[in-house]
């Protein structure tokens, strides 16, 4: 089934390098863009709250991420006159319905991390015994 993107009149191909859909699935895979639609589920926060709950990733990153999410309509940024100024980020309704997904692939990992560990330690061994 061939799904046409109705802004430009193409079909939506994710296997097409040329499909903006592409670009869209890059973003949404990433691994910020993971961390920050599952944290989001619990609702709006403001960035240094974000920060601190996502260990290790980098306020060029954070933000980044968060610019990209909210031109995709994932995020909505909001600023609150005050000094300074407040900025919260909350899911809208399509980045609600991404959070679905994500959050279960997030269980999916965490259930399955010994095994995928497991795995790892196995092919180090093997490698290590052919020489690689």
């Amino acid at each position: 089934m061939v799904t046409i993107v109705e802004s430009v009149g193409l079909p939506a191909d994710v296997y097409s390098a040329k499909c903006a859909t592409r670009q869209v699935l890059d973003h949404i895979a990433g691994k910020w863009t993971v961390l920050i639609v599952d944290v989001l589920r619990d609702g709006p926060m403001r960035y240094t709250e974000l920060s601190r709950r996502i260990e290790g990733v980098s306020q060029k990153m954070l933000t980044q991420t968060l610019r990209g999410l909210e031109t995709d309509g994932f995020v909505l940024r909001t600023v609150t006159p005050t000094i300074p100024p407040r900025v919260d980020y909350a899911l809208t309704d399509l980045g609600r319905s991404l959070g679905e997904p994500i959050r279960a692939l997030r269980e999916w990992t965490e259930t399955h991390i010994n095994e995928i560990e497991r795995a790892r330690i196995e092919v180090a061994e093997r490698k290590a015994a052919q020489g690689y």
